[in-house]
């Protein structure tokens, strides 16, 4: 089963949400993904420990730039006993063609054991 992402707010998300909306269209690989504002219950503006919350109920990888405050947060989130399918944080290096090859191949390539209650750098 591949993976599912949800897509920070704090990511240049118009861009990348576009690139993977035309990957997509190609019926190839798709990537299943939400951004931050989309689902009802995951309002734009959402702090990160409700973001966390949110992903690991619906099951989804969270891809964000923050990495000043979100690994502490997923710390806090773990140290309670919840757990994560894992939280990607994208390096403002990274071009949205890097970033969408990576969410592509983890997707459908990737064991979601390996992704669990971690933080991972991509690309």
């Amino acid at each position: 089963m591949p993976l599912c992402y949800v897509l920070d707010e704090n990511l240049s998300w118009a861009a990348l949400r576009n690139a993977i909306q035309q990957h997509n269209a190609a019926g190839v690989n798709p990537v299943d993904f939400v951004c931050v504002g989309d689902p009802p219950d995951l309002p734009r503006g959402a702090h990160d420990p409700v973001v966390l919350l949110w992903a690991e109920r619906a099951g989804r990888v969270l891809v964000s730039l923050d990495k000043n405050t979100l690994p502490g947060h997923l710390a806090a989130h773990l140290l309670v006993g919840h757990h994560s399918p894992g939280v990607f944080l994208v390096r403002r290096s990274s071009t949205i063609p890097q970033v969408l090859s990576h969410l592509v191949l983890v997707a459908h390539a990737g064991d979601p054991l390996v992704y669990a209650d971690r933080v991972d750098y991509i690309p």
